[in-house]
């Protein structure tokens, strides 16, 4: 969402310096200015977006409200997950998705101004051979404004697809319940049941510190990290089932 008009990039040299603009403002938020970054994103308020401006410069915004946009849009509502999860690994989750969304404006523009193949090659080879946000926030490099090393960024940019639109807050979350198939007078139970809870993937004990969601399958808890759901990508899930259910449901 950016207050003032940027130059439309045009030719493969023009995108990518683009891309570099918004690339620096995103670490500048996640390294040097996370202090800041961490205060805006509060998770009482609405969905929020971090967005990297041409400038080096970024900001954390509502989501525009033209639909469809005419830019993709960064991850929705990264607040909601900041006091759900440690903050590194918070700071991590952001970075992938900023790191994917970098990559989907710039091929955006690769195909509003009809790049051909070579001019998709060379402009891939030019992102590929900065280090991606993921890396630079997570310590495997150090961040560099002009000249890098040669990483691979594959397996670090994932697709945003499935977050929530939803313009209302949602409150952060430290666990997730199972769905209650009794009244409300069966809530003590469910709580002493949670306390003496181990986890069915690592076989650890319960801990109030720790994000744990239930499978509404098997009614088995686990550790968020134990089945790689974040607090974040818990929100959106209706009826949750764990791996094993999962698969057996596969096999039938």
């Amino acid at each position: 969402m950016e207050g003032m008009p940027h130059p439309i990039p045009r030719t493969v040299d023009e995108v990518f310096n683009d891309f570099k603009g918004r690339r620096a403002g995103l670490i500048k938020a996640l390294t040097t200015d996370v202090e800041k970054f961490f205060q805006q994103c509060d998770p009482e308020k609405e969905n929020l977006c971090l967005y990297g401006l041409p400038n080096e410069t970024w900001e954390v915004n509502l989501p525009v409200e033209e639909v469809p946009p005419e830019l993709p849009e960064p991850a929705l509502g990264i607040n909601f997950a900041r006091d759900g999860m440690q903050e590194k690994d918070w700071l991590s989750l952001v970075a992938v998705h900023s790191d994917s969304w970098l990559l989907a404006v710039a091929f955006y523009f690769g195909a509003r101004f009809g790049f051909g193949k070579n001019e998709r090659k060379k402009l891939y080879l030019m992102i590929n051979d900065l280090p991606t946000i993921f890396e630079v926030v997570t310590g495997s490099v150090k961040p560099s404004k002009d000249r890098s090393t040669n990483h691979n960024s594959s397996g670090k940019s994932k697709s945003n697809a499935n977050v929530s639109r939803q313009s209302e807050p949602q409150s952060k979350m430290v666990k997730i319940s199972p769905l209650s198939k009794d009244d409300e007078s069966g809530e003590e139970d469910e709580d002493d049941d949670e306390h003496g809870a181990t986890c069915g993937a690592c076989g650890d004990s319960y801990g109030t510190d720790e994000f744990w969601i239930c499978c509404d399958i098997c009614e088995r808890w686990f550790h968020g990290k134990c089945v790689n759901i974040t607090p974040a990508k818990a929100e959106h899930i209706k009826q949750y089932k764990c791996p094993s259910c999962t698969s057996k449901r596969a096999r039938v």
